[in-house]
């Protein structure tokens, strides 16, 4: 069992430190990814959208119509800036849709 702290913190700093001492970045990252991905593209791709996926630095986006996969293609680098901004960091480099 941890050692317990006598200093007071507060409960983002604890949730923060929790997190960094159990490695779980990643994993909050995985499902950070995928909440920016459905507020930032709305209802009318969310509705396309199987399943979306982050594997290393590379995001996977499974969509069920083609015409929007065709039309989300053509604008991949801006999609990852506007990610990553909402991310607050470098998390995504590759965007693939499939």
């Amino acid at each position: 069992m941890p050692k317990r702290q006598n200093e007071h913190l507060k409960l983002g700093e604890a949730l923060r430190e929790f997190i960094k001492e159990n490695k779980l970045q990643k994993g909050m990252d995985k499902v950070d990814a995928r909440e920016a991905w459905n507020r930032l593209m709305g209802n009318g791709v969310n509705n396309y959208t199987q399943s979306v996926e982050l594997k290393g630095d590379t995001l996977y986006v499974s969509l069920t119509s083609s015409v929007l996969r065709e039309e989300l293609s053509y604008g991949k680098g801006k999609i990852i800036d506007m990610l990553n901004e909402e991310l607050g960091k470098e998390l995504i480099k590759k965007l693939i849709l499939r």
